[in-house]
């Protein structure tokens, strides 16, 4: 591992940790020559499946969208960062279990609104409205209704 403050190619492990639930091995090193410590972080790299847009368009998963939609659905809201990483974490293991090559993006869907139900109401609410394209304040509403139902059980 090359050293980001002198760019020495000798650096050594100091300490290792599991992080993030276990899926990754947080690495304390320092370098041999500019005695600086850093962190580095070690994870196993998977094949998630590519998603089939409504329009049939194939593209290859984008965490990065994920992330955002979650996050844009998430706005100004007492959720915290852990959370929300814990979330990614369970949607992308949900995602390699299945196996699929490819999957709908309407079950990729399903699968945050989900997540945001379990974290915070008022997002499931805000990915919904928007995920779902409601036509109508009935739609709505039916939406709301069915989780107060799930609440009150």
């Amino acid at each position: 591992m090359r050293c980001p403050f002198c760019t020495a190619q000798d650096t050594r492990v100091v300490d290792s940790r599991l992080a993030s639930e276990g899926d990754q091995v947080r690495r304390r090193r320092e370098c041999a020559e500019c005695k600086e410590r850093f962190t580095t972080y070690e994870a196993t790299e998977f094949n998630l499946p590519r998603i089939i847009k409504r329009d049939g368009l194939r593209e290859p998963f984008n965490e990065l969208k994920l992330r955002a939609g979650i996050l844009r659905a998430l706005e100004k809201r007492p959720v915290s960062s852990d959370q929300i990483e814990s979330a990614l974490t369970r949607i992308k293991k949900t995602l390699m279990s299945k196996g699929d090559r490819e999957i709908q993006a309407l079950v990729l869907g399903e699968l945050v609104m989900k997540e945001l139900a379990s974290l915070d109401h008022v997002a499931f609410v805000r990915f919904a409205s928007v995920y779902r394209s409601f036509q109508d304040v009935s739609e709505f509403t039916e939406l709301v209704a069915g989780l107060q139902k799930d609440t009150d059980e």
